[in-house]
């Protein structure tokens, strides 16, 4: 039975050896997880320059990426978040799924919020952060895109519409709560407008909102199960304007990284899971990201 003491110290010293000459171990892995870069890329040393070809490098090695958005790639086209300081969302916290469900004064100010913020989202439009990701695809290295938002804006960006899990929903139809049925999220607003206060369905009379995932609402097996799968076959998972801190997007880049895969966290804040990540950026994605995407051949 070897001594997993001398083992561990064995493995220190190569792996030192390894950053003076210029590589590091991506993890634990001295064999396939070795690459050319001067240091792990969230080690505060780093200039940004370096984080950004450290993260280039990476990508150029992975042609099945896994993309993870949330709320920061949408910020940059003017839709605000839920937890940055000056949020609309702070003063005037979202309805959550239950309340929906059993309070009628709940529902009233579900589209008294949607009144006001659905102007601002009509006026968005894909950042550069967005239209990198579409160079991406044309490069033909990413598998798809799984994203929190239910903007619509990497559909609007250019993607394939298959390429996009909305894991959160979307915002552009209209769903019933109890049969599900389906409708134009423009003419329930024209309803909603014209002064009905507590839309129903037709079908059912159930209650109808925007086919989006209210906090407390569970995600549909639809989305989820394809976002656990590409994350079970990516070759590099990518993490833009995510804070991880909402199950279950924030699971999934754990499922890519069981198999000893690259993580690339590209986040305004840091994440809790930066200290696991090759490679953390702490800048805004419409920013970075178009220069990472530039330095691929």
């Amino acid at each position: 039975m070897p001594d997993t003491n001398i083992i561990s110290q064995t493995h220190l010293i190569i792996l030192h050896m390894f950053q003076i000459s210029g590589y590091t171990f991506i993890r634990n892995d001295p064999v396939q997880h070795l690459l050319p870069t001067r240091k792990l890329s969230h080690l505060p040393m780093l200039t940004l320059q370096q984080q950004i070809e450290d993260a280039a490098e990476l990508l150029q090695h992975a042609h099945h990426i896994a993309v993870l958005t949330g709320a920061g790639i949408s910020t940059e086209s003017g839709i605000p978040d839920f937890r940055s300081p000056g949020s609309p969302w702070q003063d005037n916290p979202p309805v959550g799924y239950k309340a929906f469900i059993t309070d009628a004064e709940a529902r009233q100010r579900y589209w008294q919020t949607r009144r006001n913020l659905s102007a601002q989202v009509a006026l968005a439009h894909p950042n550069a952060a967005h239209y990198a990701l579409v160079e991406l695809e044309k490069m033909q290295r990413l598998a798809g895109i799984i994203t929190q938002n239910f903007d619509g804006l990497h559909q609007d960006a250019g993607h394939l519409p298959e390429r996009v899990i909305e894991l959160h929903g979307t915002s552009r139809e209209a769903a019933c709560t109890l049969c599900g049925n389906r409708s134009s999220m423009s003419e329930l607003q024209q309803r909603i407008d014209a002064g009905e206060i507590d839309p129903c369905c037709p079908l059912c009379g159930g209650y109808m909102k925007a086919a989006t995932i209210l906090f407390g609402q569970k995600v549909p097996d639809t989305a989820l199960l394809p976002a656990k799968k590409l994350a079970s076959t990516c070759d590099l998972f990518l993490v833009i304007g995510s804070s991880l801190k909402v199950t279950p997007a924030s699971m999934l880049p754990h499922i890519a990284l069981r198999r000893e895969i690259p993580l690339i966290i590209i986040n305004l804040q840091p994440t809790s899971i930066d200290h696991l990540a090759d490679v953390t950026i702490n800048q805004k994605a419409g920013e970075v990201l178009p220069r990472i995407i530039a330095l691929l051949r």
